[in-house]
Formats: C-alpha cells, structure tokens, sequence
C-alpha cells in the first residue's frame, strides 16, 4: 500500500493543484460564498476521517444549547434520503445518517438536519418557524460556498495534518496550507497524560497563529441499552462480541476487550447488511454484544435490545476549557452575521 500511494505521487500533485486553484478562486471571490446572518461554526478536518468531529460536535450542543436555539447541519453521509431533511419523529439511521441520527436521539432539544447542499440547508432551517439561532456545520470545512464566521479544525495526535501529504499519497482533502482558514485547531485524541512538552513541541510543528487546543477520547464507565446499564468494570470480565464501524477502532478495542472476547471490525459507517447481521448474531449466540453509538443506532432496529449495548464517549478538553468555552461563547453572543 506505501509503495502504490508514492507510485501515485503525480496524481497527488495534479489533485492539489486543482484544490488549490479552487480555493484560490474562492479567497478572491471568482467563485462566490454565501453568509448567513445567524452564527455558523464549522467543525471539519484537513484529512479523512479518524479525527472525532462527532464527540466535538456534541460538547459544542452541550455548551451552547442552554443558551440557544441550536441546530446541527450534516451532509448525512449515506443516508438514503436526498436533500434537505429534517429531523422528526419518523426520522431514523436511513433518512438522516448515522451521526445525524445519534445527534437526533441525544439532544431532542436541538434541531438536526441534514443536506448536502449546506447553503439550501441553512435557508431551509432559517425558513423554519422556530428558527436557530446558531448553526454547527458539520464535517464542512471544504465546503467553500458557505462562508461560516468561525471554523475549528480537528487533526489527530497521531497523524497531524502538518506532517501528511495530499490524496491520494497522503490522506489530505487539501493542501496543509488549508488550516489557514481556521479560527481554531484542536488536536484530538491525545493520550490524556501528554505533558506541556509534548504540547509545545506539536505547537511548533503545527506553526499557525491561531488558539491551539488539546483534546482526549473519555470512555463512559457503563455500556447501555434500552433497557438499562452495565458496569464496564464488570462487563470486561464477561464473554462478548464487539463491534465496530468506525475509523480507527483500536483505542474502542483496547479499553473493553478481555482475552476471550470476540472482536469483529468493519468500514467505517458500515452499512451492516442481513449477511452481516446474522454472521453478527451467530458468532454472539447469547454473549452480549457491545457496539460504538454510531453503529448502535444502525443496530439497534435489528439485534435483541437486551442484547445489544453501546460505549458512549465524549471530548474532553485536556486544558484550558475555559478558555475554549469563552471563545465559543463569545463568537456567538457577539455575531450578528458571519465575517
């Protein structure tokens, strides 16, 4: 796989070039970006996938929604709807996505959408009678014909953006250059003992003046269901089945895993088909099966709901969350428009 992707340097080249030539047609104003009078923060990456804009996504609900009318817009990556749509009652995994649909059944106080036109979907939820009064574009940081007032950009600890290449060498939507459009970068899924060192060093490397922040994956103590929960202090002792459809699943592994577990892997956002699903129930028989919550949501309508549970998780900022709270807070209670 290494010797293809340098094989394939030429096409990494042409494809930044052509990145680049749009971007440098969006920062002049060739190609035109839309702003919206309503507070609009960007979560998103340079990279593919593997970065936790989900968990972000979800501490920037818990931080704002007290305060404000939130709402989530997605592209609802395989989803099988098309265009805008917006969350209600009869919305499941299928018409939204699987991240759209977990942010639904979490926060029943916010609205969450989805569109991949994030421009329509913006004027669709400001057409709304009740209308937010901030919007979290999610994974849209090269969504260029939006013109958000703040972006945070996520790269992962152990691979930063700084030190990969262009796809399809490297796994780079865009050149490094692209993080100067960041208001903010977190760097996610750190060992939560990384020193100031180690910090400063990453600092360096990265290079960009703008707040940096650091952020590590917090597993819940319990795994639930829908019928209740179970100490994982307890549940690494029992024979299970885990599994998983996400990026970069090892760290879900490790902290639930016993010698005897069965582990079974798959792509992220796996769309699990009735093969699947029986191969699934067969290899668990009467084991508990633990899954990640974005597979859950996918899971939940076709295994036993006393059988099936979820590892829920969240982002914890390592340091300094007050100040990233009152950054946040203050781009939204000050902005009446985007820049």
């Amino acid at each position: 796989m290494i010797l293809l992707r340098k094989l394939l340097f030429p096409f990494a080249i042409l494809y930044g070039f052509i990145i680049s030539l749009r971007n440098y047609l969006y920062d002049k104003g060739i190609f035109k970006s839309y702003t919206f009078d309503i507070p609009v923060i960007v979560v998103g990456n340079l990279s593919v996938g593997g970065t936790g804009k989900t968990p972000q996504i979800e501490y920037l609900i818990r931080l704002l929604s007290p305060k404000y009318k939130v709402a989530t817009l997605s592209r609802g990556y395989k989803r099988k709807s098309v265009g805008f749509v917006l969350a209600d009652k009869n919305a499941t995994a299928e018409t939204l996505g699987d991240e759209p649909f977990q942010y639904f059944q979490k926060f029943p106080q916010i609205q969450v959408a989805v569109d991949a036109d994030r421009c329509n979907g913006i004027t669709q939820l400001l057409n709304q009678k009740e209308k937010p009064e901030v919007i979290l574009l999610d994974d849209a940081y090269q969504h260029r014909r939006v013109k958000a007032g703040f972006y945070i950009l996520l790269t992962s600890y152990d691979d930063l953006f700084c030190d990969d290449f262009i796809l399809p060498t490297g796994n780079l939507r865009e050149g490094r250059s692209g993080a100067k459009r960041a208001d903010m970068i977190i760097v996610t899924k750190c060992p939560p003992e990384i020193t100031q060192l180690a910090q400063e060093n990453i600092r360096r490397r990265i290079g960009f003046d703008v707040p940096l922040f650091f952020s590590c994956i917090e597993y819940d103590e319990k795994v639930y269901n829908q019928n209740g929960s179970l100490e994982v202090c307890e549940l690494k002792s029992a024979a299970k089945v885990i599994v998983a459809g996400i990026a970069k699943p090892q760290p879900f592994f490790d902290y639930l895993k016993s010698q005897n577990d069965d582990v079974m892997v798959f792509s992220d956002h796996h769309y699990f088909s009735e093969s699947d699903i029986l191969n699934i129930k067969n290899r668990a028989g009467d084991k508990i099966i633990v899954t990640t919550e974005k597979d859950f949501v996918r899971l939940q309508a076709v295994i036993l709901k006393a059988q099936l549970y979820y590892l829920p998780i969240k982002s914890k900022l390592i340091s300094n969350r007050e100040t990233f709270d009152q950054i946040i807070l203050d781009y939204v209670g000050t902005c009446s428009g985007n820049r």
